[in-house]
């Protein structure tokens, strides 16, 4: 059956390769998040660059926020993505959740990024 580390490779991986092929062009919003953290970035899989990165470590956000890990906090990192990749042009987005479940957190962060104005 195989490890949890093992488990949460495959479904990362299998997400990202249905990803690949819905995408037909589009940036990707990949999410990673740790137990104190909360990381977003776009992707461009074409030139292999991230266009736009927020993470609740980033100085404005660090300051504002008391705690890294709870729902405030992944709202206030995907607002601030959003707005990076607009910024940068990308306004329509593929979500890469990797192998977290969409609830929580990666939910919470996702819902932001699209009341920001992001397209997903």
């Amino acid at each position: 059956m195989g490890t949890l580390k093992e488990s949460f490779g495959r479904r990362s991986r299998r997400v990202r390769h249905t990803l690949r092929r819905a995408a037909n062009g589009r940036a990707r919003l990949s999410v990673f998040r740790s137990s104190k953290h909360i990381y977003a970035q776009v992707i461009d899989d074409g030139s292999g660059k991230t266009v736009a990165a927020a993470s609740t470590l980033d100085k404005g956000l660090k300051s504002a926020l008391p705690k890294g890990s709870d729902l405030a906090a992944a709202q206030a990192v995907g607002k601030l993505v959003a707005e990076r990749a607009i910024q940068a042009g990308i306004k329509d987005v593929v979500f890469d959740r990797g192998g977290y479940l969409y609830h929580g957190r990666v939910k919470a962060l996702a819902e932001a990024a699209r009341e920001a104005g992001l397209n997903f």
